[in-house]
């Protein structure tokens, strides 16, 4: 489409308006492809709608709160034709090819931002305990609780065992109730006696009938030791659960994205574009948002690269990607030379497989932390030829956010070529506008003065010494030039004698 017409039209595609090919394949060999015999092959105008949609007006505020496909003649009564095409479309859509296509696809990472990814074979695992507060934290809630509950009831079993043996070895298991005896420690007569002191002595009860005497020096070296390490274990687990608690992956849950990316024109411009929303009225402070192409690729040289990483820019080089996340923002990646979808169309989209994986970042202003919130578009969740609807309207002096509209979209006028083709043809008329401007403004160009001896409409020479002028054109007539033509105009002595004139002397094209 070389011109972008900026009135609607209603009713389908103008006769005779060029089209460009499309860039890998041919449209109708995939139609065809997985057809039932008894289905008709469609017709050439269906084909051009279902990549050139139009649309009623191109603007913002439509009422249209659906979010399916809808094509823009779908007021008209469906022929029997069109539903047989519809019908044969819902055959190859559910055909067991299809489904078991759509079953094999892996994503790299999920709509809620998880890595599908799974780390095995790992040989060095010593090293997650050289941090191991990093690897507590990162446990699932079910084995944290258990590692939580298990450091506490092992120290308490640990010591209680110790204080039963110390108080079996001196003797004072065998001499409760005697009132001679100095014991080490009183009121122990078995190991569940030394384990309930174990846990008074750690979590600081001091119910005061189990003690530990001054009688020996080993029970004092027991109650400090227990009181160390139970300061540690406190330290270590209510940290873990306060960070466990207050990581800000959570508040990535209030960060959400739109379901589909869109692409269509802005500012003449093929650019690929999704929604990005904070739920929340406290603000993510210095949010940057980023993007990576997952891709498998062959090189020149035969080798297989499995999920290539690229980015893909959104603004880096102008600040664009630094948002100022208030109300709901479309992200805008613009499709040009530098894109890895610089030349894909809309009919090479279909056949492609790739990932698009979305980065929020941030830093959460209730605590200080980075949050970082991921989500994952793949090729058949991006819309050709849509735009988002608009979600915001002013209401009592304060701009009201809808987010029921957050997912919305509408089908706006989009070409199905690539942004390569797009930008050929753009230079294509250039360079031919060019030549016609060129072209038009030697024909307009104003004739140049007439000299003394020229004639003042056609610039001809004409000898000096002309007597007379032409009675029709003004032009200088020699006296004694025997012949003139039918319009008055001179003609040189050697002409009328049949010799050969000299070329015309003229200032302005012909």
């Amino acid at each position: 489409m070389p011109n972008y017409p900026s009135a609607p039209r209603h009713g389908g595609f103008v006769a005779g308006e060029p089209s460009l090919p499309p860039s890998r394949g041919s449209l109708s060999a995939q139609q065809h492809r997985g057809r039932p015999s008894w289905c008709p092959p469609p017709a050439p105008q269906e084909a051009a709608a279902r990549f050139y949609p139009l649309h009623a007006l191109s603007v913002a505020n439509i009422p249209n709160s659906s979010r399916g496909k809808t094509s823009a003649r779908s007021s008209t009564a469906p022929t029997p034709e069109g539903l047989q095409g519809r019908r044969c479309k819902l055959l190859e859509e559910d055909s067991p090819m299809a489904q078991a296509g759509r079953r094999q696809r892996q994503r790299y990472v999920t709509k809620v931002g998880k890595c599908q990814v799974n780390l095995g074979n790992i040989q060095d695992k010593k090293r997650f305990l050289s941090d191991i507060f990093t690897t507590i934290v990162d446990l699932k809630y079910r084995w944290f609780l258990f590692v939580f509950m298990m450091c506490y009831v092992v120290t308490w079993v640990v010591f209680g065992f110790i204080y039963f043996l110390d108080a079996w070895m001196r003797g004072d298991v065998w001499h409760q109730g005697d009132p001679e005896w100095q014991a080490c420690i009183e009121n122990v007569d078995g190991f569940v006696s030394a384990l309930l002191l174990s846990v008074e002595s750690q979590r600081t009860i001091g119910y005061g009938t189990r003690m530990v005497t001054a009688n020996c020096a080993e029970g004092v070296i027991l109650l400090i030791a227990q009181s160390i390490v139970g300061s540690m274990i406190d330290a270590m687990m209510v940290g873990c659960m306060f960070v466990k608690i207050s990581r800000p992956k959570k508040r990535a849950q209030t960060l959400i994205f739109s379901k589909n990316c869109v692409i269509s024109l802005r500012d003449e411009k093929l650019c690929l574009m999704f929604r990005v929303g904070d739920l929340r009225e406290s603000h993510m402070v210095d949010a940057k948002i980023r993007a990576k192409l997952i891709k498998s690729r062959q090189t020149a040289e035969g080798e297989f690269i499995p999920l290539e990483q690229s980015e893909l820019n959104l603004g880096y080089d102008t600040g664009e990607d630094r948002l100022f996340l208030v109300e709901p923002q479309i992200i805008c990646h613009v499709i040009n030379r530098h894109s890895p979808f610089w030349d894909m169309s809309a009919e090479s989209l279909r056949r492609e497989q790739f990932e698009i994986i979305i980065i929020l970042e941030g830093i959460v202003e209730a605590t200080g932390m980075t949050c970082q919130a991921r989500t994952s578009y793949t090729e058949d969740e991006i819309l050709w030829g849509y735009r988002f609807e608009p979600c915001m309207s002013l209401e009592k002096g304060a701009f009201q956010v809808d987010y029921s509209r957050f997912e919305m979209t509408f089908e706006v006028q989009t070409p199905a070529a690539s942004a390569k083709e797009l930008q050929e043809l753009r230079e294509l008329e250039q360079q031919e506008h060019s030549t016609l401007s060129l072209y038009w403004d030697q024909l307009v160009q104003p004739c140049a003065l007439p000299g003394p001896g020229q004639d003042s409409l056609l610039g001809m020479a004409v000898p000096a010494t002309a007597p007379g002028q032409d009675s029709l054109l003004g032009m200088a007539v020699p006296a004694t030039a025997p012949a003139q033509d039918s319009l008055g105009m001179a003609v040189p002595a050697s002409t009328a004698q049949g010799g050969r004139d000299e070329p015309a002397q003229r200032d302005c094209p012909a």
